[in-house]
Protein backbone atom coordinates (compact mmCIF):
# COMPACT_ATOMS: atom_id res chain seq x y z
CA UNK A 1 0.00 0.00 0.00
CA UNK A 2 1.10 3.45 -0.14
CA UNK A 3 1.84 5.77 2.56
CA UNK A 4 2.66 8.82 0.49
CA UNK A 5 1.83 10.97 -2.21
CA UNK A 6 5.00 10.48 -3.86
CA UNK A 7 5.20 6.69 -3.92
CA UNK A 8 1.92 6.33 -5.60
CA UNK A 9 3.08 8.40 -8.08
CA UNK A 10 6.10 6.53 -8.64
CA UNK A 11 4.33 3.17 -8.50
CA UNK A 12 2.13 5.01 -11.87
CA UNK A 13 5.25 6.12 -13.43
CA UNK A 14 6.35 2.39 -13.30
CA UNK A 15 3.59 0.11 -13.30
CA UNK A 16 3.96 -2.76 -15.93
CA UNK A 17 1.94 -5.80 -15.85
CA UNK A 18 3.96 -9.73 -15.85
CA UNK A 19 4.07 -12.00 -18.39
CA UNK A 20 1.54 -14.64 -16.85
CA UNK A 21 3.77 -17.73 -17.94
CA UNK A 22 6.84 -15.96 -15.35
CA UNK A 23 4.05 -15.55 -12.58
CA UNK A 24 4.87 -17.75 -9.55
CA UNK A 25 3.77 -18.19 -6.50
CA UNK A 26 3.16 -17.18 -3.66
CA UNK A 27 -0.21 -15.13 -5.29
CA UNK A 28 -2.48 -13.24 -3.32
CA UNK A 29 -4.34 -14.51 -0.10
CA UNK A 30 -8.20 -15.29 -0.25
CA UNK A 31 -8.42 -11.92 2.20
CA UNK A 32 -5.71 -9.92 -0.52
CA UNK A 33 -7.66 -11.39 -3.85
CA UNK A 34 -11.44 -10.11 -1.84
CA UNK A 35 -9.61 -6.62 -1.41
CA UNK A 36 -7.97 -6.50 -5.14
CA UNK A 37 -11.40 -7.31 -6.58
CA UNK A 38 -13.02 -5.06 -4.44
CA UNK A 39 -10.32 -2.46 -5.38
CA UNK A 40 -11.61 -3.26 -9.35
CA UNK A 41 -14.68 -2.46 -8.62
CA UNK A 42 -14.47 1.46 -7.84
CA UNK A 43 -14.54 2.28 -11.44
CA UNK A 44 -16.09 4.64 -13.41
CA UNK A 45 -19.61 3.56 -13.66
CA UNK A 46 -22.11 5.83 -15.06
CA UNK A 47 -25.80 4.96 -13.74
CA UNK A 48 -24.21 2.64 -11.33
CA UNK A 49 -25.06 -0.22 -13.47
CA UNK A 50 -21.81 -2.72 -12.40
CA UNK A 51 -21.92 -3.72 -16.11
CA UNK A 52 -18.86 -5.99 -14.67
CA UNK A 53 -18.40 -9.31 -13.04
CA UNK A 54 -15.38 -11.07 -11.80
CA UNK A 55 -15.12 -14.71 -11.34
CA UNK A 56 -12.23 -16.59 -9.33
CA UNK A 57 -11.02 -19.61 -11.28
CA UNK A 58 -8.95 -21.42 -7.97
CA UNK A 59 -6.23 -23.88 -7.94
CA UNK A 60 -8.65 -26.59 -7.35
CA UNK A 61 -10.50 -25.97 -10.33
CA UNK A 62 -7.17 -25.60 -12.64
CA UNK A 63 -7.81 -29.42 -14.21
CA UNK A 64 -11.05 -28.09 -15.01
CA UNK A 65 -10.08 -25.12 -16.09
CA UNK A 66 -7.07 -26.90 -18.62
CA UNK A 67 -10.00 -29.83 -19.90
CA UNK A 68 -12.82 -26.71 -20.66
CA UNK A 69 -9.89 -24.97 -22.88
CA UNK A 70 -8.55 -28.07 -24.62
CA UNK A 71 -12.09 -28.79 -25.79
CA UNK A 72 -13.16 -25.73 -27.03
CA UNK A 73 -9.51 -25.72 -28.29
CA UNK A 74 -10.69 -28.67 -30.33
CA UNK A 75 -14.09 -26.91 -31.27
CA UNK A 76 -11.92 -24.36 -32.79
CA UNK A 77 -9.48 -26.40 -34.69
CA UNK A 78 -10.03 -30.13 -34.94
CA UNK A 79 -7.12 -31.07 -36.44
CA UNK A 80 -4.20 -28.92 -34.53
CA UNK A 81 -0.95 -28.15 -34.72
CA UNK A 82 1.68 -29.34 -32.83
CA UNK A 83 2.73 -27.66 -29.61
CA UNK A 84 -0.81 -26.82 -29.60
CA UNK A 85 -2.32 -28.91 -26.71
CA UNK A 86 0.87 -28.70 -24.23
CA UNK A 87 -0.17 -24.71 -24.58
CA UNK A 88 -3.46 -24.54 -23.70
CA UNK A 89 -2.43 -26.85 -21.12
CA UNK A 90 0.38 -23.82 -20.11
CA UNK A 91 -2.32 -21.49 -20.40
CA UNK A 92 -4.43 -23.03 -18.60
CA UNK A 93 -1.95 -23.89 -15.01
CA UNK A 94 0.12 -20.60 -15.47
CA UNK A 95 0.33 -18.25 -11.93
CA UNK A 96 -0.89 -18.53 -8.89
CA UNK A 97 -4.40 -16.95 -8.82
CA UNK A 98 -6.95 -16.56 -12.24
CA UNK A 99 -9.66 -14.14 -12.12
CA UNK A 100 -12.03 -14.15 -15.46
CA UNK A 101 -13.72 -10.93 -15.91
CA UNK A 102 -16.97 -10.73 -17.65
CA UNK A 103 -18.34 -7.79 -19.40
CA UNK A 104 -22.23 -8.03 -18.24
CA UNK A 105 -24.11 -5.16 -19.73
CA UNK A 106 -27.60 -3.69 -18.80
CA UNK A 107 -30.10 -3.44 -21.04
CA UNK A 108 -33.15 -1.27 -20.92
CA UNK A 109 -31.12 1.64 -19.35
CA UNK A 110 -30.17 4.93 -21.17
CA UNK A 111 -26.51 4.45 -20.42
CA UNK A 112 -25.19 3.29 -24.20
CA UNK A 113 -23.31 0.28 -24.48
CA UNK A 114 -20.16 1.86 -25.01
CA UNK A 115 -20.09 3.66 -21.72
CA UNK A 116 -20.41 0.65 -20.10
CA UNK A 117 -17.87 -1.45 -22.18
CA UNK A 118 -15.61 1.91 -20.68
CA UNK A 119 -16.71 1.01 -17.60
CA UNK A 120 -15.90 -2.82 -17.67
CA UNK A 121 -12.24 -2.01 -19.47
CA UNK A 122 -11.57 0.91 -16.15
CA UNK A 123 -12.79 -1.98 -14.01
CA UNK A 124 -10.13 -4.53 -15.98
CA UNK A 125 -7.22 -1.88 -15.12
CA UNK A 126 -8.06 -1.41 -11.60
CA UNK A 127 -8.05 -4.89 -11.19
CA UNK A 128 -4.10 -4.96 -12.33
CA UNK A 129 -3.47 -1.94 -10.20
CA UNK A 130 -4.56 -3.45 -7.49
CA UNK A 131 -2.79 -6.69 -7.59
CA UNK A 132 0.36 -4.81 -8.13
CA UNK A 133 -0.25 -2.37 -5.19
CA UNK A 134 -0.17 -5.48 -3.14
CA UNK A 135 3.39 -6.47 -4.35
CA UNK A 136 2.20 -8.64 -6.86
CA UNK A 137 2.22 -8.78 -10.94
CA UNK A 138 -0.82 -9.24 -13.07
CA UNK A 139 -1.47 -10.00 -17.00
CA UNK A 140 -4.47 -9.13 -18.52
CA UNK A 141 -4.92 -11.89 -21.70
CA UNK A 142 -7.16 -11.94 -24.37
CA UNK A 143 -6.70 -14.23 -27.61
CA UNK A 144 -8.97 -17.25 -28.88
CA UNK A 145 -10.43 -18.13 -25.69
CA UNK A 146 -11.65 -14.45 -24.92
CA UNK A 147 -13.82 -15.10 -28.15
CA UNK A 148 -14.36 -19.06 -27.75
CA UNK A 149 -18.59 -19.60 -27.43
CA UNK A 150 -17.52 -22.77 -25.67
CA UNK A 151 -15.17 -20.97 -23.02
CA UNK A 152 -18.01 -18.16 -22.73
CA UNK A 153 -21.07 -20.58 -22.05
CA UNK A 154 -19.22 -22.03 -19.13
CA UNK A 155 -18.59 -18.06 -17.47
CA UNK A 156 -21.08 -16.25 -18.91
CA UNK A 157 -25.13 -15.72 -20.01
CA UNK A 158 -27.25 -14.06 -22.49
CA UNK A 159 -25.68 -10.96 -23.90
CA UNK A 160 -22.08 -10.74 -21.19
CA UNK A 161 -18.78 -11.56 -23.03
CA UNK A 162 -15.50 -12.18 -21.74
CA UNK A 163 -13.32 -9.02 -21.20
CA UNK A 164 -10.38 -11.27 -20.58
CA UNK A 165 -8.46 -13.26 -18.24
CA UNK A 166 -6.34 -11.99 -15.57
CA UNK A 167 -3.28 -14.11 -14.23
CA UNK A 168 -1.70 -12.83 -10.89
CA UNK A 169 1.24 -13.94 -9.04
CA UNK A 170 4.86 -12.88 -7.91
CA UNK A 171 6.94 -12.14 -10.78
CA UNK A 172 9.62 -14.74 -11.47
CA UNK A 173 11.95 -12.60 -12.86
CA UNK A 174 11.93 -8.78 -13.21
CA UNK A 175 9.55 -7.19 -15.02
CA UNK A 176 10.29 -6.04 -18.50
CA UNK A 177 9.74 -2.50 -19.50
CA UNK A 178 8.16 -2.01 -22.83
CA UNK A 179 8.44 1.25 -25.06
CA UNK A 180 5.84 3.73 -24.20
CA UNK A 181 4.70 6.02 -26.49
CA UNK A 182 5.97 9.85 -26.61
CA UNK A 183 4.09 12.62 -24.71
CA UNK A 184 3.51 14.12 -28.26
CA UNK A 185 2.48 11.00 -29.75
CA UNK A 186 -0.86 10.69 -27.76
CA UNK A 187 -1.53 14.11 -26.29
CA UNK A 188 -2.22 17.53 -27.40
CA UNK A 189 -4.03 20.59 -27.34
CA UNK A 190 -7.68 20.88 -28.88
CA UNK A 191 -7.76 23.68 -31.41
CA UNK A 192 -11.34 24.70 -32.83
CA UNK A 193 -11.41 23.99 -36.77
CA UNK A 194 -11.95 26.78 -38.87
CA UNK A 195 -15.81 26.26 -39.16
CA UNK A 196 -16.30 26.10 -35.47
CA UNK A 197 -14.05 29.25 -34.81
Amino acid sequence: MFNDRSSLLAFLKTRRSGKPRELVAPGPSEAELRQIIEMASRTPDHGKLNPWRFIHVPRSRRDDFAALVQRASLIEDPDPAPGRIEANEQFAHQAPELIVVIFSPVSGTKIPLWEQELSCGAACMNLLIAAAAFGYAGGWITGWPTYSEEIRREFASGNEKLAGFFFIGTPGRPLEERPRPAFEEVASTWQPNATTA
